[in-house]
């Protein structure tokens, strides 16, 4: 029977969702021929790791449902033992790469990526701690119900259990690699009072996301698009398209994957958003099938984000992700141009061109980042306040912050190099052998 893996990474309590996505485990296993691994990866304190532990604990014995709940140490020991099996160069800084002591959306799927196929799984599905799910008479709307239907079928055998087909017949023997959809509410990202109560200076600040020569027009599409998702119209039926999938279209809580998770890594970037988005950019770039469908989770702030404390590490998050972008935009493009040439005979992708490609974007100049930086500490002491008082705390840090962002660069690279002999290494530690 085929194993997959749904996955709930967090750093925080959140009994209420992790409850909610055992139930879309639980629908899996009743309507899919599948075993479900619901592997929670948990950074959270003492307390909270305690409470959820009484959540999967609590849960009804569900027939092919496997709960996994792992704390930091036990993803450790996991990680030393693939990283010592994988007989790597450097193993201090892959270790770091993958479990890093601040926080990193990137490390932590990569993490759920090597554990699941430690564990055999064909698939990974993630969902994030600060969702909800739609709820239609009475039932909630599980995006693991398309993911099943598609992920992993040759794409012309997975036209039968789609709406629709926008996918060119050259195309049709390749896998479908990733089954995804956007989300609802809150936007992905906590700058809505900027939207809008100062919708020029958002203007400003989201258009930083841009491309160095983009035109004013790109950056107004930009803008007007950039994280609300898909808007505010609740589910009313199903609805998935066969296609190459728009980045734009989808979101990282509610995602599947298939292969691809397993030929490369995420970026391990450190405090910054947007780190666990490339596949979206690499999956579309080298040519290869997805499933779009409107099964939208709700996504909803939590009230850390806004404390001082939350909303300052908020904001440099949103800082290192526009800074991310000078080598982003570089190897999107690159990889756009490369097409399926990214892919071999296989389908797979081509990681050694992916690291090439990421390690050749580290020797652009830094004077676009610099504007970057003058732009947005201009647009925040506009806003005044607490964004104000956030400048101020950008001024010395703009050294270790350009540079930071290239070393992330030169990060991902390096784990890309060593990524496939990490995947086939943790297939013999001992948490994969005690599933097999």
């Amino acid at each position: 029977m085929r194993r997959i893996c749904l996955t709930l990474p967090t750093n925080r309590a959140c009994s209420a969702t992790l409850a909610q996505v055992a139930e879309e485990a639980a629908y899996a296993a009743k309507h899919f021929e599948v075993e479900v691994f619901l592997l929670v990866l948990d950074s959270s304190s003492e307390q909270h790791f305690a409470e959820h532990a009484q959540v999967l604990a609590a849960l009804p014995q569900t027939s092919r449902v496997v709960p996994l709940h792992l704390d930091e140490a036990q993803q450790r020991v996991f990680l030393q033992q693939a990283i010592e099996l994988a007989d790597l160069t450097k193993p201090d800084l892959v270790l770091d790469l993958m479990l890093p002591a601040a926080l990193s959306y990137g490390a932590c799927t990569n993490r759920a990526f090597l554990i699941a196929s430690a564990l055999g799984c064909d698939s990974v599905h993630r969902r994030d701690s600060d969702l909800d799910y739609q709820v239609v008479d009475g039932e909630k709307v599980f995006p693991i119900h398309h993911e099943l239907a598609s992920i992993g079928k040759r794409a012309a055998d997975a036209k039968a259990g789609v709406s629709a087909v926008a996918l060119d017949p050259e195309h049709e023997d390749k896998p479908v690699v990733l089954v995804g959809a956007s989300f609802i509410g809150d936007m992905s990202v906590d700058i809505a009072e900027v939207r809008d109560g100062h919708p020029d200076v958002y203007h400003d600040i989201v258009s930083l996301w841009a491309h160095g020569d983009a035109t004013e027009a790109e950056k107004r599409e930009l803008v007007e698009e950039s994280f609300t998702g898909a808007g505010t119209a609740p589910f009313t039926g199903d609805h998935s398209v066969l296609t190459i999938v728009d980045p734009m279209r989808i979101d990282m809580s509610n995602i599947g994957f298939h292969r691809v998770h397993e030929q490369v890594p995420l970026p391990p970037a450190t405090e910054t958003i947007g780190s666990d988005y490339f596949h979206f950019h690499l999956i579309h770039d080298s040519r290869l099938p997805g499933v779009l469908h409107n099964r939208h989770i709700v996504n909803f702030h939590t009230g850390e984000r806004k404390t001082d404390a939350g909303f300052a590490a908020y904001q440099l998050r949103l800082t290192k992700f526009f800074l991310s972008m000078l080598y982003f935009h570089f190897i999107y493009q690159r990889m756009a141009e490369a097409g399926q040439s990214l892919l071999d005979e296989r389908h797979d992708v081509n990681a050694s061109m992916v690291a090439e490609l990421a390690r050749d974007s580290t020797s652009l100049a830094k004077d676009e980042n610099i504007a970057r930086l003058d732009n947005l500490e201009r647009a925040y002491r506009k806003l005044g306040g607490r964004y104000a008082a956030f400048a101020d705390t950008l001024v010395p840090q703009r050294d270790r912050l350009l540079a930071d962002a290239q070393q992330d660069i030169e990060d991902f690279a390096l784990l890309t190099d060593v990524w496939q002999s990490l995947v086939r290494a943790g297939k013999s530690t001992d948490l994969a052998q005690a599933w097999r």
